[in-house]
């Protein structure tokens, strides 16, 4: 039984260390609530990360709300993605007030690089851990080899690695039931039981098919979404930035899929050649930001909203209406999540022992693990490489990265004091060179 105030403890804990993308925060999440914690077994959070990457927006807080909502329900669904974000939303809202106000980030350059490296260690190691227990049966590791060429050399968009993996996951299950049922438990062992397991079971029961709590759902979603937007529109004016804001931001949370990376060429092309809210200089600037605070990738798009205001304040002073447009961003950037989550988990749980679609869903995890490593890559060859191919590598970034993958693989140390001490090194490096 995993106390509600354990749990809170932890969702918070969370939102300070996500460092890394989604692959260094599936990875946290999976040493610490799988291996660690052993709050949720290890069949069910694959089960639950397969159905995340089949959604828009950032799979990393929709797994955590996913676990959330199994521990304690409604409730801890919410403080678990909520807290995946504060943090970062408080953090990146600084950096974005010290970007704007002086346009110099040169004294924080050192700590972030230096963070860069230790979530590269985080990262490898997530793709050693979840890769031994995602290739089950082995055959699947040829999806996500596949899954990797397909993405990092042929530049195939993600939402058809998702369907090619699931595909040919669904085949594989039928062409070779024994291996899968091996793998996977065929009814002759017993369930792998955990807390989550055991404090969802009756949730799940009386969730599944009912057609009023999805309606529930769905009102609430509207309100949630349609009262901020009423109050704002009487107070902004419809034809305001920030009404527009709600509109082309809320707009882009429905077509993420393909990842942050994906939704931020959208986003990028519309708000700096279609909009101008901000320049292309600064574009770049808030990925760079966003690459190296805890949360999500997509937190750039509150730096984007945040330069927006900033950039034409319309009648507000610049940093009021800069934090009203960070604000607006992000509420209507993550909303969607915590209706996908609550609408559609209940009905992937009861569907967890169904081989057909635990076989397609085996395909995907695998194939997640080839976007994993595509992003270890590139994410590797920018910070280990900065100088680009044919130049030799950063040293200093090697061998802190190789120090840190030691310290987490092999020593085990808590990953909060390994991108802490990532930071201090790249303070140190920074202020010597």
């Amino acid at each position: 039984m995993v106390r509600f105030s354990e749990a809170f403890a932890y969702w918070v804990r969370l939102g300070f260390i996500s460092f890394g993308g989604p692959a260094g925060q599936i990875a946290i999440m999976q040493r610490d609530l799988v291996d660690r914690k052993k709050w949720i077994s290890q069949e069910r959070f694959l089960h639950a990360l397969s159905y995340c990457m089949l959604l828009p927006g950032p799979e990393a807080q929709q797994l955590a709300i996913y676990i959330g909502w199994l521990l304690h329900g409604t409730l801890g669904g919410i403080v678990a993605g909520a807290f995946f974000v504060i943090p970062s939303i408080l953090i990146l809202w600084g950096l974005s007030v010290i970007y704007a106000a002086y346009g110099n980030l040169l004294g924080v350059a050192g700590v972030l690089s230096g963070l860069k490296l230790a979530v590269v260690a985080l990262v490898i190691v997530a793709l050693i851990r979840i890769g031994a227990r995602a290739f089950r049966p082995r055959g699947l590791a040829v999806i996500a080899a596949a899954a990797f060429v397909g993405i990092f050399l042929l530049h195939v968009p993600f939402p058809w690695i998702v369907l090619g993996a699931g595909s040919v996951g669904f085949l594989a299950g039928r062409i070779w039931p024994r291996q899968f049922a091996r793998a996977r438990g065929d009814g002759t062992r017993p369930e792998e039981h955990d807390p989550a397991s055991e404090q969802s079971k009756s949730r799940i029961e009386k969730a599944r098919g009912s057609w009023p709590r999805a309606a529930r759902i769905a009102l609430v979603g509207l309100l949630l979404w349609g009262a901020p937007l009423l109050g704002l529109g009487l107070w902004r004016g419809w034809s305001s930035l920030h009404v527009r804001q709600y509109r082309f931001f809320t707009q882009a949370a429905f077509v993420t899929f393909g990842g942050a990376y994906a939704v931020l060429a959208y986003v990028m092309q519309a708000a700096v050649q279609s909009y101008h809210w901000i320049t292309q200089t600064q574009a770049i600037d808030g990925l760079g930001l966003a690459e190296t605070t805890p949360g999500p990738l997509i937190m750039v798009l509150q730096f984007v909203g945040f330069m927006s205001g900033w950039n034409r304040p319309e009648g507000m002073s610049r940093l009021a209406s800069a934090t009203v447009g960070s604000v607006v961003t992000t509420y209507v950037t993550f909303l969607p999540c915590f209706f996908y989550i609550f609408l559609g988990a209940p009905y992937v749980e009861s569907l967890r022992k169904n081989r057909t679609l635990t076989s397609a869903l085996s395909g995907i995890t695998a194939g997640v693990v080839g976007v994993i490593l595509n992003l270890a890559v590139v994410f590797g060859l920018a910070v280990l490489l900065p100088a680009g191919w044919g130049h030799a590598p950063s040293w200093f970034a090697v061998s802190v990265t190789a120090a840190a993958f030691v310290a987490l693989f092999f020593f085990k140390l808590d990953e909060v004091w390994v991108v802490l001490a990532g930071g201090a090194l790249g303070l140190l490096h920074a202020v010597l060179m």
